[in-house]
């Protein structure tokens, strides 16, 4: 019987279920489920733009507990894997589109009791749960929000955007800010460090690659290790950005 995450992307204990991008590295995967973990990969969703059309965090959103709200776009591709491990579903009010803004209804970051986003774009579902569970929802400006904040804990995360840095310090949160770059996505420039994680336990984050290119990759390991948290990197490769790693359940 699995046990789901309460306080989405925050494990207390060693997560058994996370959702990959359907395009995920062989090496990340075997990783993965040398761990025990099982994944769940989404499917292609073509109308959006090739980068991001596979990103969990950008088809879908945890609400916490086994529920979670996925784009119209893919629903009925991937509803039946999720049912299977008991989570009960519900279909997103957004039909995702090719370019921003129209593409981060579903990109919201969950921390706690607050939900970090721009909130003229978030899906009409996630407001309704969220106002009916007591969960606060958070303006900031940009939209890629999960994609944009790697969590490190209920009260730390790292992120290269200043704005959403300073939006989140004013609600109590502390926020190592990075350099941007050094970080590899389909077809862009570089990717964002949200995309590249996930917590897998209470203490242990995993990232995709190597984040030695990282400018900020020193500052990094010494963050982590300062709040107790364990690394443990996926693959030989250069840290790319998959549209994270997201535990789901026990």
């Amino acid at each position: 019987m699995s046990t789901f995450l309460e306080n989405p992307n925050l494990p207390q204990n060693k997560v058994k279920i996370v959702v990959l991008d359907y395009r995920t590295d062989d090496e990340i995967l075997s990783n993965l489920s040398n761990m025990g973990i099982e994944i769940i990969r989404t499917e292609r969703c073509f109308e959006l733009y090739e980068a991001i059309d596979g990103h969990p965090d950008i088809l879908m959103h945890h609400v916490g507990g086994n529920s979670l709200v996925i784009a119209p776009n893919i629903y009925d591709k991937v509803a039946e894997r999720f049912h299977k491990k008991g989570f009960a579903l519900t279909k997103g009010a957004t039909w995702l589109q090719r370019n921003y803004p129209q593409n981060i209804a579903y990109n919201v970051l969950r921390l706690g009791k607050l939900a970090f986003h721009n909130t003229k774009y978030t899906d009409p579902e996630i407001i309704r749960i969220y106002e009916k569970n007591d969960v606060r929802l958070v303006h900031v400006n940009q939209g890629y929000t999960k994609c944009s904040v790697c969590i490190i804990d209920e009260n730390s995360v790292i992120t290269h955007d200043i704005g959403v840095a300073r939006v989140m310090e004013k609600h109590g949160i502390e926020v190592l800010v990075i350099e941007p770059g050094g970080i590899d996505i389909i077809g862009l420039n570089y990717g964002f460090i949200g995309g590249t994680s996930g917590l897998i336990s209470k203490n242990t984050i995993v990232f995709t690659g190597s984040m030695k290119e990282m400018k900020c990759y020193n500052k990094i390991l010494e963050y982590v290790a300062l709040k107790g948290i364990d690394i443990k990197i996926l693959s030989n490769k250069k840290i790319m950005d998959i549209g994270s790693i997201m535990p789901l359940s026990y």
